[in-house]
């Protein structure tokens, strides 16, 4: 059953009881949802993955039939100590800014929004004060990572039914690379991307700035908790908190671009199953996107080319699976329009 409150969290102790703990699928909704796929008036199969999506959202929703009603957007936003190794080609202070055209209606995520019927919450994690610089030691500590955790678990809305997390934070695709990296080895520029558009001698110095981080936090960095404090950002830690946070309220996850879902991979690298209520929503030109979506079994809705963050992905995506919902839903079965169901008759 959906928790109405949420555990406590108050170290990355509390964050790992929790994960070791997950609720699992609804089984009757699925077996309701498994049941009616087949009397529906179309050959088996031929709606492709929309079938798949209209038996997840009912298994994670624990109802049938599945709908989405009350879909949210949840984008927080933080500040990396990593940007002043210069890794971005915008200042720290972009952050604050995009956090007030946020609130202002002004992004890209605002019209998406309001394009595909979808709720929108934004919060700030302590702009003022950035996370370390990781090459220098960790980002944050135990305490300052489980509460970002926790308040990402608590921003899950009450009577949502589809959770979109996103992300605004300048630095963080540095971030993504260094927990990617860490969490699946490999070289350092298989992970790293050009970010908000850096070429060149800045890219390579990006790349040797996740490769320097790595290399520094190697035998600390024993589980992706670790690796997510230890490389991460309160956004990225809030946004895995919001993944967690809706898992244990019965809520469905779309995984946006390539920041979000570097934080939702450090918790499949802790615990196994931990993304099973999750969907990835897009794959992100940010090289390192696809393979990490490919490392998690995710495989991507939707290929835009796209590479925004704010949960902009995700939000498209959600008209994908109220889609599905609704064709599971709405149509006739064989016997409801007295169609044949047999290849014979």
């Amino acid at each position: 059953m959906p928790l109405t409150t949420l555990p406590d969290i108050a170290s990355l102790a509390d964050v790992r009881r929790v994960l070791a703990a997950l609720p699992g699928p609804h089984t009757d909704a699925a077996a309701e949802a498994a049941a009616r796929e087949p009397q529906l008036t179309k050959p088996p199969g031929s709606l492709g993955r929309l079938e798949e999506l209209a038996a997840w959202l009912a298994a994670w929703q624990g109802r049938h039939p599945p709908r989405v009603d009350k879909p949210w957007a949840l984008v927080f936003a933080g500040n990396h100590g990593v940007v002043g190794r210069g890794v971005s080609a915008f200042p720290a202070e972009v952050t604050a800014q995009m956090v007030a055209n946020f609130e202002a209606g002004g992004a890209a995520v605002n019209q998406l929004c309001r394009a595909c019927g979808v709720e929108l919450k934004v919060q700030a994690m302590g702009l003022e004060t950035p996370t370390r610089d990781f090459t220098e030691g960790p980002a944050m500590d135990d305490a300052e990572c489980a509460a970002a955790f926790a308040q990402g678990m608590a921003a899950v809305p009450a009577g949502a039914d589809l959770v979109c997390p996103g992300e605004m934070g300048i630095g963080n695709t540095t971030a993504a690379a260094a927990i990617s990296h860490a969490l699946h080895g490999g070289a350092a520029e298989d992970w790293t991307g050009p970010g908000t558009g850096v070429a060149g001698d800045a890219l390579a110095n990006k790349i040797a700035v996740v490769a320097e981080a790595v290399r520094l936090h190697a035998g600390a960095a024993t589980d992706g908790i670790e690796a997510l404090c230890r490389l991460g950002g309160r956004e990225i830690a809030a946004m895995a908190g919001a993944v967690i946070g809706a898992r244990l309220m019965g809520v469905p996850v779309l995984l946006d671009g390539y920041v979000s879902t570097a934080a939702a991979a450090a918790l499949a690298a802790t615990t196994p199953g931990a993304l099973d209520h999750c969907q990835a929503a897009h794959v992100s030109t940010e090289p390192g996107h696809r393979r990490l979506l490919e490392r998690i079994g995710k495989p991507p809705l939707l290929d835009l080319g796209m590479r925004l963050g704010e949960a902009s992905g995700a939000v498209l995506a959600v008209a994908v699976v109220r889609s599905a919902a609704a064709c599971h839903a709405g149509m006739a079965t064989f016997a409801e329009a007295s169609v044949s169901d047999r290849p014979d008759a």
